[in-house]
């Protein structure tokens, strides 16, 4: 099976930067004749919040973006997630890490590696030393790494270059990791392409490198990624919640409506507006903006023949 899919954390109300990127995981998906699977990245209990991953598949299917299949939950697929950390660990490949973020972000590290890369501080202890850190605290599970910098390829942005250091594979309390989860949900259920936001551009390379030990090296390189533009308010911030008027329902009760809506994400692609079947035969990733869309979100009442 060959798949695309778009992977919101339920943590919200969507707002327009990620409905714009779940437009464009569609475009992406049909204009290649994929299919588009959900999947809600719900293994943060402490940030799921009960009754937004309905009001997501809501506000999705109100701007006409349809999926195949029922959604995905990844706090129902831990079993995977311990048999990808299993085949991992049969390979001499995993070992417990005890550090605090405090520690890892004090620990000095090699001139070229990026804020918050893992020193390695755990890697080599001895069986002893183990032990007597187990008392303290429980570990985290880390990937014993050797790539050093990694290069995949970007439809969008070229090739992406990134430092894979030692990633968390489990965290201290037993959840899967984000970028063990990804990974493994994406080739388990098929997914080739992979379009969000550019903003998470520095991690494809950890999550190809992951792949490649896990799935084999063809498999993770015959992955298509595009990392598409972000929304920003007018200060050049990333689009939050706390901008205002930024989600479906917050749009509706300002006289917008979905399709209003849904009109306004595609001519901010350069795209017709229109029913997204419209757009599919015409869909050029290449001509897609480079820049990010400036949204100023309303501070008033418009009526319904107001754009956004």
């Amino acid at each position: 099976m060959s798949a695309g899919r778009y992977a919101p954390s339920p943590s919200g109300d969507l707002h327009l930067g990620n409905l714009r990127t779940a437009l464009l995981s569609w475009l992406f998906a049909a204009s290649t004749g994929r299919p588009l699977l959900l999947r809600f990245e719900d293994l943060d209990a402490g940030r799921t919040i009960p009754g937004s991953a309905e009001r997501q598949f809501k506000d999705l299917r109100a701007i006409g973006i349809t999926f195949s299949g029922e959604p995905l939950w990844q706090s129902q697929r831990q079993h995977h997630y311990e048999a990808a950390v299993a085949q991992l660990r049969e390979a001499g490949l995993v070992y417990e890490c005890f550090c605090t973020r405090r520690e890892i972000q004090d620990a000095p590290r090699a001139p070229h590696a990026p804020p918050g890369a893992y020193p390695g501080t755990c890697r080599d202890l001895g069986d002893a030393e183990r032990r007597q850190r187990r008392q303290q605290r429980p570990p985290a599970l880390r990937l014993k790494a050797e790539a050093g910098e990694y290069r995949v390829a970007d439809l969008l942005l070229g090739e992406v270059t990134g430092l894979v250091d030692d990633l968390v594979l489990v965290r201290n309390d037993g959840t899967a990791a984000y970028n063990l989860a990804v990974v493994v949900d994406d080739h388990l259920t098929g997914v080739d392409q992979v379009v969000r936001g550019d903003d998470l551009a520095s991690s494809t390379p950890r999550q190809v490198y992951l792949r490649g030990l896990l799935y084999g090296q063809q498999t993770a390189e015959s992955v298509q990624y595009a990392h598409v533009p972000l929304v920003l308010n007018r200060q050049g911030q990333r689009l939050a919640k706390r901008d205002g008027a930024v989600t479906l329902g917050q749009l509706s009760e300002l006289g917008q409506s979905p399709e209003q809506v849904r009109d306004e994400l595609l001519a901010s692609l350069g795209l017709p507006r229109g029913p997204l079947e419209q757009s599919v035969e015409t869909f050029d990733p290449s001509r897609l903006p480079k820049q990010p869309w400036v949204f100023s979100p309303a501070s008033q009442k418009r009526g319904p023949s107001e754009s956004i």
